[in-house]
């Protein structure tokens, strides 16, 4: 099992505790599709941090590929984020400087891989998310939607075991929200990457196999849609018109 969480809590303290995750228990298999669906302040997202290591939890713990990962030193949790984990935020976060090439290559360069074979990957990443012809572009040149492909890109230029999306069209119309959920649903399908998405927004999730459903700290429901992809020959996805 790629992702196991075991019997998580958060809580805050105070006169009055404040709960935010109740004995959560959560598997997620290599090539799964999971969407994490629920309304604002249910904790998805707190969920989402402490399985990224951006947060810690009261209780439980979190093995992603059986590592127990936050009893792992600083330096340790570092590399290991770098390595294993993909990161996609609401925000995109690129740097304006930065070609899109540039910005989808930085991980890569952080990890300390030769600076070519940094540049080849990013630019493979960039034309199977349908950016080809945007390498030299720096963000303030691309849509909205075209910066969040970049931000795809970005984060699997390492390969990383999972991919951690948080509401990865919250600041997208609803025509390009659903063209990065296709794109999240050609990348497992195609590439067989695993990806964890978190969303308020229960008609992006025709392309997860499985749906989670969290409310008040809790899952409440938990319902595969469709089997486990496996990966195919890498080919290029869908062309960007966002």
């Amino acid at each position: 099992m790629l992702l196991k969480v075991e019997n998580l809590d958060k809580h805050f303290g105070g006169a009055v505790p404040l709960h935010i995750l109740r004995d959560i228990n959560l598997e997620l298999a290599e090539r799964e599709f999971l969407a994490l669906v629920g309304p604002s302040g249910a904790g998805k997202t707190t969920l989402l941090n402490i399985i990224s290591t951006l947060d810690a939890p009261t209780g439980g713990r979190v093995l992603i590929k059986d590592v127990d990962v936050h009893h792992l030193g600083q330096h340790a949790l570092n590399r290991f984020r770098n390595r294993h984990l993909g990161f996609v935020f609401q925000d995109d976060l690129l740097l304006p400087h930065l070609t899109a090439m540039e910005n989808v290559a930085l991980p890569a360069r952080i990890s300390r891989r030769p600076t070519r074979q940094a540049s080849r990957r990013a630019e493979e990443l960039l034309e199977q998310v349908g950016l080809a012809d945007r390498l030299k572009h720096r963000p303030g040149e691309l849509s909205g939607g075209q910066r969040q492909r970049v931000n795809l890109a970005r984060a699997l230029v390492n390969e990383p075991a999972l991919l951690l999306a948080d509401e990865p069209t919250a600041r997208l119309d609803q025509e390009t929200s659903r063209g990065i959920v296709q794109l999240l649903g050609e990348l497992n399908e195609q590439l067989g990457v695993t990806i964890l998405m978190v969303t308020h927004e229960r008609e992006l999730t025709d392309r997860a196999g499985r749906v989670v459903e969290f409310l008040d700290g809790r899952i409440i429901s938990d319902r595969r849609t469709k089997p486990v992809g496996s990966a195919s020959n890498r080919k290029a996805l869908q062309p960007a018109n966002m």
